[in-house]
């Protein structure tokens, strides 16, 4: 589903995927997101995710982690926040997707933050989200 899914879409592409069956996946994201310039976030549109499945997959969600800049109030250097809204018949197909989502502002939680400042910056900035419209579905 992982292949399929990032073989018909534009906008998501699978970089690799470590292990038979895989455990590891680096899916490679061009949506147009936010990084943090200072004062003001900046565009970026090149995103690198790094999805590992542990040994309680799929009772436990994935780990998932940025390896590149990203301003959003629920991903920081170290994970993307997917817990809150995992569940164990969740498709890894649909987790990818909803990571575009996530990089695109068409979801995001400023109540439980992991990056206080982009919350604040979302808060006060709705009518600049999302700011990636298309459907990654």
């Amino acid at each position: 589903m992982v292949r399929t899914l990032t073989g018909n879409h534009s906008s998501i592409a699978l970089v690799s995927a470590v292990g038979s069956p895989p455990h590891t996946y680096r899916i490679k994201y061009d949506v147009l997101s936010l990084r943090d310039a200072g004062d003001e976030p900046a565009d970026t549109t090149d995103h690198l995710v790094l999805i590992t499945l542990g040994n309680d997959y799929p009772r436990a969600a994935p780990m998932c982690q940025m390896m590149s800049e990203v301003f959003h109030p629920n991903i920081d250097t170290s994970t993307i926040c997917v817990g809150d809204h995992w569940t164990p018949g969740e498709k890894l197909s649909d987790l990818i997707v909803r990571i575009a989502e996530m990089l695109a502002y068409q979801s995001y939680n400023i109540r439980s933050p992991l990056n206080a400042k982009a919350a604040m910056w979302a808060d006060l900035n709705p009518s600049r989200l999302p700011t990636d419209k298309r459907s990654f579905v």
